[in-house]
Parts: C-alpha cells; structure tokens; sequence
C-alpha cells in the first residue's frame, strides 16, 4: 500500500481550512490574552481528549515559551491537567461538571476562560462557559464542525469550519502557536523600545553633566 495520495489529499485538506480561518477572530484573541495580562488577569483553558491535549499544551506554551524572559507574566491554568480533582468532581458529582466547579473556586471577571470543543457541544465545556459568562468574564470557544453551543455562547469563537476532528485539532493548535508567537514578538520589541529610551537618557545625564547643568531625565 502506497498512502502518498492519502497524505496530499490530508495536507492539502489542514492547508484549505487554513486559508478558510477568520483572521480578525484571531486578532481579537491576541488583544484579550493582552488586556487579561495587563489587568492581571488569569487565563483558564480546558478541552476533553485531544482538545485537552491542545488545552495543556497552550498553558505550557503561554507559562513559559511567553513569560519566561519577560517582565510581563501571563497567567495560564489548565483545568483538565488537575487529575484528582478531575476524579472527584467526576465520580461524586458529575463528569459534566469537571470544569465547571474548578473554575467556581477561582474566576473573576476580569479573568478569560477558553474552552476547546472540536464538536462545540461537550456538555462540561459548555457549562464552564456559560457559568463564566454569568461572572463576566471573556469567553473563547474554540470550535470545529458547525460550532455546536460554545460558538454561540462565547464572547468570541475561534471557528475552524471543518467536518474532520484531526484536522479541526490539528488547526486550534496552529492557532495557539500563532497567537503564542505574535505576543512574544510583541513583549520583544516592548523591551527592545524600552531600552533604547534607557540608552538614550543615560547619554541625555552624561551629555548634561558635561555641560555643567543641573537636569535630570527620567
């Protein structure tokens, strides 16, 4: 068996959903992953299988391909990497609300909650969702397929418009990686102007003690 035209035909499928992505939705995500850092905010983000998976390899990412370096942190909790709480929730109350009673103990309205369905209608993804909602906080769905209840009920929805899981989760995680890259180069060059000014008031105190002047530059 030859699968050369099965991997074409797989590839050039992730490459057209690609081309079909919103890219202002993603714009959006990059400004309130930066307006929840500033206010200092926390970020939860959760997902079932694979959308966990994408869930806990977002947090890893944000934690510390970001932060690591910068002055400014991001906050980042993956609520599906508790697994004793998982259990509890899941074998004393209900698997549906394995989300939903973490982010009970811990959300704030200034906090952003990211919820990863492939299919948009995982019962504990859409009721974590909503309960943020009632908080006001931000709300991001990450879906595929129609979207199913999260597109709806988020504040903002990362739609991959695809009928194909693997592909839909092979996209969100493109997706994180892109918002991951855009927001270090944006931290970057924050530090880049900063030192600059830094560099340029120091020559500012030399060249006016030289002078003989009494001025300080801060």
């Amino acid at each position: 068996m030859n699968p050369s035209a099965q991997i074409d035909d797989y590839f050039s499928l992730v490459a057209e959903t690609l081309d079909k992505l919103d890219r202002e939705s993603i714009s959006r995500l990059v400004d309130l992953v930066l307006e929840v850092c500033d206010n200092g905010g926390t970020i939860f983000v959760f997902g079932n299988g694979g959308s966990g998976a994408t869930a806990s390899h977002l947090c890893g990412d944000f934690v510390k391909g970001i932060s690591y370096g910068s002055k400014r942190k991001l906050k980042v909790i993956c609520l599906n990497d508790n697994v004793p709480a998982l259990m509890a929730i899941a074998n004393d109350v209900s698997y549906d609300n394995i989300f939903l009673e973490q982010i009970k103990n811990f959300l704030k309205k200034d906090d952003l909650v990211i919820g990863i369905s492939g299919s948009g209608n995982s019962p504990n993804v859409v009721k974590a969702i909503e309960y943020a909602n009632t908080i006001g906080a931000k709300t991001v769905a990450f879906c595929g397929f129609s979207g199913g209840s999260i597109k709806q009920l988020a504040s903002l929805a990362i739609h991959v418009d695809i009928d194909n899981m693997e592909v839909a989760e092979d996209v969100h995680l493109i997706i994180a990686h892109c918002v991951k890259n855009i927001i270090i180069k944006k931290f970057e060059s924050e530090v880049f102007v900063n030192d600059v000014s830094l560099k340029a008031g120091e020559g500012i105190r030399t060249l006016d003690v030289q002078l003989g002047k009494l001025t300080f530059y801060h």
